[in-house]
């Protein structure tokens, strides 16, 4: 079973720096995923959704100030920009383009790691307005993404990650069938009502103290589910 990963995206054109940042962030969990153009990148970001992209700017087709500005048309996920380029002008083009940080090359990976972590904390937080949610027993690192039921880490699928990340961001509001599926799985599933039955299903095996008995996720008869806000499992269990 397969556990949800933050996924990278490298963007650049020298094979020998894309294997060295692949190595090294698969080696730190990372999941890697690479183009050697600026549009083949630009278009990752729409397909893959990566938490981060690692941006070259000086790329075969395009200069990567462009693909800074293509992707911040539509997408807000972070980008540090890793260049030969030290001019100040150039450091300064890219932030005020959108860029999130500036790594000059050659760079030491570990430092790069550090900045990589930083930039996904400021994501996160900025998105949930915290690092990590928690709810009763249940506990998710949304940095790491990993989820811990009292304070064991427990496996979830990518999806039913999501589900839950989805859930504690929205807890203690009714939710409707179609809204949890257009914003999880997307628009073209928003009728995919078995999706969400399944899905549901699975977390409350996982979540749930006694399944068949919810008191955490709640349905709602012919609206949707609802997420209680419990304060810590001894509540949970009394629920």
């Amino acid at each position: 079973m397969n556990q949800k990963k933050n996924t990278v995206l490298i963007i650049e054109d020298e094979p020998p720096i894309r294997k060295l940042l692949t190595i090294t962030l698969e080696s730190k969990g990372f999941k890697a995923v690479d183009a050697n153009e600026g549009r083949a990148g630009a278009r990752l970001v729409a397909s893959v959704k990566p938490e981060l992209v690692l941006l070259d700017l000086g790329l075969p087709d395009m200069d990567g100030k462009e693909v800074i500005k293509t992707i911040r048309e539509w997408s807000q996920v972070p980008i540090i920009v890793c260049s030969v380029r030290s001019d100040d002008s150039e450091v300064i083009a890219a932030l005020e383009l959108g860029a999130n940080d500036y790594v000059t090359k050659p760079f030491n990976p570990e430092v790069l790691l550090a900045r990589i972590n930083a930039n996904l904390r400021k994501a996160v937080t900025e998105e949930a307005g915290e690092p990590e949610l928690t709810n009763g027993h249940i506990r998710m690192d949304l940095v790491r993404h990993e989820v811990f039921l009292d304070n064991e880490k427990t496996v979830f699928t990518p999806k039913e990650y999501e589900l839950l990340r989805y859930f504690l961001m929205h807890r203690g509001k009714m939710l409707t069938h179609k809204q949890i599926l257009k914003d999880v799985w997307g628009p073209a599933h928003a009728d995919d009502m078995q999706y969400l039955r399944v899905y549901v299903s699975q977390l409350r095996d996982k979540i749930e103290k006694e399944p068949s008995e919810p008191s955490y996720i709640i349905t709602e008869p012919g609206i949707g589910y609802r997420m209680e806000i419990i304060k810590n499992s001894d509540q949970a269990a009394a629920a």
